[in-house]
């Protein structure tokens, strides 16, 4: 069985304990967690979990915390990033690209069942001219 660290997480996009405290982190992979048991109907724990489950808790993980790092929201599935410009993030992976692992690897672990992305604009509530970048998955959704 598998385990998931907060250095797994940091290693996805390349980040330091300087710009993501551990505790900060912890709180993600519990709630990546939960919506992995959620998504699959099963209990799950993220230090306790099979090398699949491991995978796509530390990817959703790491969106998370790009999403906090740039001033962005998630629950669950669904997530928005904000519009800060954060130099730390340069060289994290382009979000897409770990939206689409993040995809591949939930249809493989509901047996290939087609998990549904659905990209979404908002806008911001702050200025209704700027639209924030926001996805759902299989109807699970938050605003940004």
């Amino acid at each position: 069985m598998a385990s998931v660290t907060v250095d797994d997480v940091r290693d996805v996009i390349n980040i330091s304990l300087a710009e993501v405290p551990d505790a900060k982190i912890l709180k993600m992979l519990k709630r990546a967690e939960v919506a992995l048991e959620l998504e699959l109907g099963k209990e799950i724990d993220y230090q306790n979990c099979t090398d699949s489950e491991k995978e796509f808790i530390t990817v959703l993980a790491a969106i998370y915390s790009i999403c906090y790092l740039s001033g962005g929201s998630a629950v669950g599935l669904s997530f928005s990033v904000g519009d800060q410009n954060v130099s730390v993030l340069s060289n994290a992976p382009p979000l897409d690209v770990l939206r689409s692992e993040l995809q591949r690897m939930l249809e493989r672990l509901k047996g290939n069942r087609k998990a549904s992305f659905k990209p979404t604009l908002l806008r911001s509530s702050k200025d209704s001219s700027r639209v924030l970048p926001t996805v759902s998955i299989n109807g699970l959704f938050c605003s940004g």
